[in-house]
């Protein structure tokens, strides 16, 4: 598939993949955008055109543990109607590790979605019925 994308900084990396068959692309840090003592709003440089019937989800990559860094929206949802830079929030801890200009931060997850029409009615029957949270075991 072939998606637009757009630089938006001289310094801008075009998202890669690692290695044959990953998932995610690689998200490079362009500039900080905004850092206080809670969170950094990291900027990726970067504009896209994702189709339509299909989002973007950036993830933090595995290697976020190395850091003081959580994402703050655990998950973001570029809808395709989007055409701004691709930013991320982090909240931090207080270890001083966090990425810098030029770092991968984040990874890009392109897929199609449904859309869904909801049919109001009674539920079929399962073994697990509303059994919830750790219902299952450990």
């Amino acid at each position: 598939m072939k998606v637009k994308i757009k630089r938006l900084s001289e310094t801008a990396k075009i998202p890669t993949y690692a290695k044959h068959g990953d998932a995610g692309m690689d998200l490079y840090v362009d500039s900080i955008i905004s850092e206080n003592i809670y969170q950094v709003c990291y900027g990726f440089g970067i504009a896209i055109e994702i189709p339509e019937g299909h989002v973007g989800l950036v993830f933090p990559r595995s290697s976020v543990y190395k850091t003081g860094l959580h994402l703050a929206n655990s998950v973001g949802v570029i809808d395709s109607g989007f055409r701004g830079q691709l930013t991320a929030f982090f909240t931090k801890d207080n270890s001083g590790q966090y990425y810098k200009v030029g770092d991968r931060a984040c990874q890009l997850i392109i897929m199609p979605y449904p859309q869904i029409e909801f049919e109001e009615g009674e539920l079929s029957e399962t073994e697990r019925g509303e059994s919830g949270y750790g219902s299952s075991g450990l």
